[in-house]
């Protein structure tokens, strides 16, 4: 306890001394509002809806192959032999895998799409936040959600400044202007 006592003073005695030397203010960015409002957010989530949107449309179409074929085997099942029967029963199964296959498939590649298109932005936007924390003297600059804060004075968030300057550094893209 002694050694712990002795720790807080220390520091509180040497507080001063790098409070001259390093920068002691902070700032906030709303990182979600980022993505959602900068120019190339936009596209990056376009890009991402699209790719989603073609998916969901091919599981459509096997998810209404799977109604037909079931349908089939309900309305012949009195009229069919049990060897047939049986084979339509077996297509209808493995269409079910590979339906169960394809959704795993889409939300992977769905996921991998939207990691590289979150880590192209981040290598964007870094070097914006970087300028802009070493021109107004910041000693950090939080992910206003994401890091624990529970609270943030309007006065230190930065995100509509990053939005401009960041949507100022980034060239349009055509699926951002739509």
């Amino acid at each position: 306890m002694k050694k712990f006592l002795v720790s807080v003073a220390v520091a509180a005695l040497a507080a001063p001394m790098f409070a001259q030397t390093t920068p002691a203010r902070v700032a906030v960015i709303d990182v979600q509002k980022v993505l959602t409002q900068s120019t190339a957010g936009k596209a990056a989530y376009e890009k991402l809806k699209k790719v989603q949107d073609e998916k969901v449309e091919r599981a459509k179409a096997m998810d209404e192959e799977m109604k037909k074929l079931d349908a089939e085997i309900t309305a012949k099942r009195i009229s069919l032999s049990e060897d047939k029967l049986a084979e339509l029963q077996k297509q209808l199964a493995e269409k079910r895998i590979n339906m169960q296959r394809y959704a795993q498939d889409a939300d992977r590649e769905i996921g991998e799409a939207r990691d590289r298109e979150l880590q192209a932005l981040e290598a964007k936007i870094k070097p914006v936040i970087d300028t802009l924390g070493k021109e107004m003297g910041l000693a950090a600059i939080f992910n206003k959600f994401e890091s624990g804060l529970v609270y943030a004075s309007d006065a230190i968030d930065l995100t509509d400044t990053v939005i401009q300057r960041f949507n100022a550094a980034s060239p349009a893209t055509p699926a951002a202007k739509k």
